[in-house]
């Protein structure tokens, strides 16, 4: 999925297109030190397809929340999110067929 803030991270503002699966890479700081991560943006019926494909079946699809400490660790990001919830990462429970 594509993620609008990763953990310290600013929201991503490079236009892009739902629909596109694409790699992407990012530059974090990390320790101290430039990083390059990489990350894989594709559209929600991508993911459902290929696991359907591989065998799987999706019994659920989570949006999880950030835990309260992560507002005090990324102030600055998550002032702009109302609630505890926010596009970053989805979680499935796949069971096999």
């Amino acid at each position: 999925m594509r993620p609008l803030i990763g953990a310290g991270q600013a929201v991503n503002a490079t236009p892009c297109k739902y629909f596109e699966t694409r790699s992407r890479t990012e530059e974090w700081a990390q320790g101290g030190q430039a990083v390059q991560m990489r990350f894989w943006d594709r559209p929600l019926h991508a993911m459902t397809e290929a696991f359907t494909a591989a065998g799987f079946r999706v019994s659920v699809i989570s949006e999880p929340p950030f835990v309260p400490e992560a507002r005090e660790l990324f102030r600055e990001e998550l002032s702009r999110i109302p609630g505890t919830r926010f596009l970053s990462f989805l979680f499935f429970v796949l069971e096999a067929n």
